[in-house]
């Protein structure tokens, strides 16, 4: 494996979570009412996909390959929290 195909196993393995925060941030700031709405959609996106990149590296160490449906259950989860945590103090 050359340098050029790591840089592309390490796109590859981001790339779910990143896209799952950047579609969940738009989503939440489309729909969800009030607080999140005043929230930057650059730091709303940057904590979900921090959230999903985490459970996926997370979910790659405990089952020891990456595409598991548990991981990606766990990084939609993880997303999900992420996104409800800011709004529970308000």
């Amino acid at each position: 494996m050359n340098f050029l195909d790591l840089v592309w196993h390490v796109i590859n393995f981001a790339a779910p979570a990143l896209l799952l925060g950047a579609i969940s941030a738009t989503a939440a700031k489309w729909i969800w009412p009030g607080p999140l709405r005043t929230t930057p959609w650059v730091r709303l996106g940057s904590l979900a996909a921090a959230a999903s990149l985490l459970a996926c590296v997370v979910g790659l160490v405990i089952t020891g390959r990456d595409g598991k449906m548990i991981t990606y259950a766990a990084m939609v989860l993880a997303c999900a929290v992420s996104l409800w945590w800011p709004t529970r103090g308000r």
